[in-house]
């Protein structure tokens, strides 16, 4: 029997959702499915990729307010500020879909007599992404978007307090017209978790959370030679200069989408594409 995984939310500390937890078969199911999925996604073309998460992107981001709604009562952020993630939102995954083709080409190195010398980019397979509950929207969208654009595919696991989130950016990309399985989504307990990474199908694991769940995340996943992307325990200070607008910059420290909407976060050929070296 399924573990039912309960949100209660801080606004008033009530139960607000429950889910199941993922059963055996359904997580059988759901990386056999992404497996499939990726082999076929590895041979598309970028411009395809790209289309997707731009049709992607027309389905979600009108939904602004009501995810700003659903946000207060998933984590407590004030409804004024919940908008500020979705428009991060967009404009990071439009970036990282606009630099892909660059990211990704090949390296060439310098030349040598009697060689055709190049670093190929390929795909690495699926892609477990486990995302934390602060910054639910743009904490996915840093790891979800450069998996697809390198043509990997994406399961996605959120912190149990913003799961509906997970949710909601499957239903967009469904609405968006993903091929079927490319993104899963999986309500997972800890234990659950680490038996997923060390599922031999996932090949790689971006986990943002705690110092501590850093290291289950790489207790999971030792001897597998796998690469592992571990955001943890930041505490995202800031200095505030006595010649700063006051008003302005408490509001941006406050909601964090005026320093979170920046183009800073796409490694897409460093993290989800496997660099093969032919000499």
């Amino acid at each position: 029997m399924s573990e039912t995984i309960q949100i209660f939310t801080p606004v008033d500390g009530q139960l607000y959702a429950e889910r199941a937890s993922a059963s055996a078969q359904d997580i059988d199911t759901t990386l056999a499915a992404a497996q499939t999925a990726q082999r076929q996604w590895a041979t598309t073309s970028l411009e395809t990729r790209r289309q997707l998460i731009h049709a992607m992107l027309d389905v979600l981001t009108p939904q602004r307010d009501a995810i700003a709604e659903e946000l207060a009562w998933l984590m407590g952020r004030p409804i004024a500020y919940g908008g500020g993630e979705i428009d991060g939102f967009r404009e990071r995954a439009e970036h990282m879909a606009a630099i892909a083709e660059t990211a990704l080409a090949p390296v060439r190195p310098a030349e040598k007599a009697g060689f055709e010398r190049y670093i190929e980019r390929r795909p690495l397979g699926v892609v477990l992404v486990i995302a934390a509950w602060n910054y639910p929207y743009l904490i996915a969208v840093n790891s979800l978007v450069p998996a697809l654009m390198a043509g990997n595919s994406v399961v996605l696991k959120h912190s149990s307090q913003t799961a509906l989130v997970a949710e909601r950016i499957l239903a967009a990309f469904e609405q968006a017209g993903m091929p079927k399985g490319l993104l899963s989504v999986l309500h997972l307990n800890h234990a659950q978790s680490a038996q997923v990474i060390q599922d031999e199908r996932i090949a790689h694991v971006n986990f943002t959370g705690s110092v501590a769940g850093g290291h289950a995340v790489q207790d999971a996943a030792r001897g597998r030679f796998i690469g592992l992307g571990l955001e943890l325990g930041g505490k995202d200070p800031a200095y505030v200069r006595a010649d700063a607008d006051l008003q302005m910059t408490a509001e941006a420290l406050v909601d964090g989408s005026f320093f979170n909407s920046g183009q800073s976060c796409c490694g897409i050929e460093r993290i989800y594409a496997d660099a093969a070296i032919i000499d």
